[in-house]
């Protein structure tokens, strides 16, 4: 009797990795690198990479830097992570 494997992704928050599924090629290559396993390979070959664990993302950019396609991956970071900068001559507040 052949067993079935089940993966449930935890409920998605606000700041997490996003992949554009529509730019992502399912190379994997993000899959490999993560080092703490955020994501899992797709079960249909050439689909994006399923975001198994979006809460334990590092925001390290290894799977950024990997991926061979501009744009695939893109993180939402969390407020607390966020960079704010305001241009003194401008006063144009800008966001990382």
């Amino acid at each position: 009797m052949a067993k079935k494997i089940f993966a449930f992704p935890n409920v998605s928050t606000p700041s997490r990795p996003v992949i554009f599924t529509d730019k992502c090629k399912g190379c994997n290559l993000c899959v490999e690198v993560c080092p703490v396993d955020v994501y899992i390979p797709h079960p249909e070959k050439g689909k994006a990479p399923i975001i198994l664990h979006p809460e334990e993302c590092w925001y390290c950019g290894c799977c950024v830097g990997a991926c061979n396609i501009e744009g695939a991956i893109k993180f939402n970071w969390p407020l607390q992570q966020r960079g704010y900068w305001k241009n003194k001559a401008t006063g144009k507040v800008s966001r990382v």
